[in-house]
């Protein structure tokens, strides 16, 4: 909420994205971005010190506030992440190291909160000491180790009474959700270990709070800029990449529709001398030289230079024909992001679908085909465009368009016309069991394929665990004599084999597609 503070939208920018195996996660990166933008606490006031408010003319960052509330009401816990002047202490040491400090602290409105209605109590300070202990086992330096700072916002002798009008003091009284502020400190030595500081402390609190993310890594990239797409006199758009030119005629009116970057969050187009900070996909009419300045939050990454010409002879306009730079493929429901000339790999029986390529400015165009070759999408009207269309890798691929004929590797290719603007591979191989793990009675086996082992017919046979190439387990069958062999229930051999057997085939099959076979000896 505050825009010089940027431990903490950095830092909640790395969880916006991530994959949980349990739990829910709202991220607000940039609740204030136009703060961001200016690097200011708050050039309207501190948002911070509005949830409190009541008003009858709504400013924007009442707006903005208002839609947080609404967040806040979804939630069941409340962190407010921020960087604070000094280092906090619960004794004065010194003027930057006291109690009326806020760096490195968890701060809570209060050490138990008492819901009479639910006769139950938030124990915050329990909760908060609980990850301070975890946090501070990660930092070896003694003045940045962390320190709960219970605000007393209620108590009347509170030397912090303006946490009245604050974020976490209304989550807590509004909604009942233990609420916490993080604060890192403004003087540590770099942004870096702001951020840090405030994983390590969320980090915690997800731990708490029984979130799990699938991907705990964390790893900060400084922003690149890949092009932009610009729209001249609402033609069609063109793409402008990193350190090139965008050479106009006096008058033109641009408009930057989109930036590629590695980030899709804080993002900020600043056209020098027109407009405002933020120029992003609107409409300027430019007569004189300029810079495009592409900023994430409030760091300029990225400069294009606009040049203005009023010679209508000079061929300013002309750029080189636009090429591939990335094919968006899902296999089996997920999505892979590939770069022109790449090759992905799949296994036979995989669902695979073209959905688009890169630049969108390209994708868009009528005379761009995306064609897998060796695949018909529309056999009573063959165009050869193949986006969108469900390619199963096992049934509906032509091998005599593979490459050598041999039923392996296929190409997707695009091309305008005559003219071919990228181009990718798909390497199939077969569907192959590793090993399967067979319980039998109380012993364990890992069984490779075409394997025996050897049980009685009295035995108790389970499959534990299949080990193959194949990503999507539940697409696996395990069959003997065509009925089906449940993984995880034992079974009588007896009951499985018949009583007259010496041996059977316990066969894996994909999609109708065999794969793997197993024998059990009958001793």
């Amino acid at each position: 909420m505050q825009g010089n503070e940027p431990g903490g939208f950095l830092s909640a920018d790395l969880y916006a994205d991530m994959s949980l195996a349990k739990g829910n996660l709202i991220v607000v990166p940039r609740a204030n971005f136009y703060s961001i933008l200016l690097n200011h606490r708050g050039p309207h006031g501190d948002m911070n010190r509005k949830f409190a408010n009541k008003p009858e003319k709504m400013s924007m960052d009442d707006k903005i506030v208002s839609i947080l509330k609404e967040l806040i009401a979804e939630s069941d816990y409340l962190l407010n992440l921020h960087d604070g002047s000094g280092y906090y202490y619960p004794k004065y040491i010194s003027k930057w190291r006291n109690p009326r400090a806020f760096g490195q602290s968890i701060i809570a409105d209060c050490e138990e909160y008492k819901i009479s209605a639910q006769n139950k109590a938030l124990k915050l300070g329990e909760m908060a000491r609980s990850v301070i202990k975890e946090i501070n086992q990660e930092i070896t330096n003694n003045l940045h180790k962390f320190h709960f700072n219970n605000t007393r916002t209620d108590e009347p002798d509170s030397i912090h009474r303006e946490q009245l009008k604050s974020a976490t003091y209304y989550a807590l009284t509004k909604h009942h959700i233990p609420a916490f502020g993080i604060e890192t400190s403004k003087f540590l030595p770099s942004i870096d270990l702001k951020i840090r500081y405030h994983n390590l402390a969320i980090n915690a609190f997800m731990k708490l709070f029984e979130i799990i993310p699938e991907q705990p890594g964390l790893f900060l990239e400084p922003p690149e800029l890949k092009y932009l797409i610009v729209s001249i006199n609402d033609q069609v758009p063109i793409v402008i990449k990193n350190k090139q030119a965008l050479n106009i005629m006096a008058g033109d009116t641009i408009n930057v529709a989109h930036v590629e970057a590695n980030y899709e969050r804080g993002l900020s187009v600043d056209i020098l001398g027109y407009g405002s900070l933020n120029d992003f996909r609107k409409n300027f009419s430019i007569y004189k030289n300029t810079s495009l300045m592409i900023r994430k939050d409030n760091k300029v990454f990225a400069q294009i230079a606009i040049r203005v010409s009023r010679d209508k002879k000079v061929g300013l306009r002309a750029f080189d024909r636009e090429k591939v730079s990335h094919f968006i493929i899902k296999v089996n429901g997920k999505k892979y992001l590939l770069k022109n000339n790449e090759t992905l790999d799949v296994v036979r029986g995989d669902l695979l679908k073209i959905i688009n390529i890169l630049p969108e400015s390209l994708a868009g165009q009528k005379d761009v085909c995306v064609n897998f070759k060796g695949f018909v999408g529309n056999w009573k009207n063959n165009t050869g465009e193949d986006r969108e269309y469900l390619i199963n890798t096992s049934r509906n691929l032509l091998a005599r368009y593979s490459l050598y004929g041999q039923n392996k590797v296929y190409k997707i290719v695009v091309s305008r016309g005559k003219e071919v603007s990228g181009k990718m591979l798909v390497r199939i191989t077969e569907p192959s069991l590793e090993y399967l793990i067979l319980k039998i009675n109380n012993q364990t086996y890992a069984v490779k394929n075409r394997e025996s082992v050897y049980a009685s017919l009295n035995d108790y046979l389970t499959v534990e665990a299949i080990k193959s190439n194949i990503s999507e387990e539940n697409e696996i069958s395990i069959r003997v004599n065509g009925d089906p062999l449940m993984p995880g229930r034992a079974k009588r051999i007896r009951d499985i084999a018949g009583p007259n057997i010496n041996t059977f085939r316990i066969d894996l099959i994909r999609k109708k597609l065999p794969f793997g076979e197993i024998y059990i000896k009958i001793e």
